[in-house]
């Protein structure tokens, strides 16, 4: 199941292992994903494409100083 899933991912990630391990290591331990970066280095579309793998839907928070809690609810 998870070599299934991280075949997914690499089919839309290029050389990020690294960053796919550390996500699925992660989610099978019950623990949070915090993915932050340089601009241009895949992180959303490593996050959608672990959401697509799996068959849930993702949604995109961005923070901004501004945010308040009923702008993620």
């Amino acid at each position: 199941m998870i070599q299934t899933i991280k075949n997914e991912m690499q089919k839309v990630i290029v050389g990020q292992e690294e960053l796919i391990n550390g996500m699925l290591i992660a989610l099978f331990s019950g623990g949070h994903i915090f993915v932050e970066g340089m601009p241009g280095l895949a992180k959303t579309t490593a996050i959608n494409s672990l959401a697509q793998a799996l068959g849930f839907s993702f949604k995109r928070v961005q923070f901004t100083p501004d945010l308040l809690p009923s702008d993620i609810t």
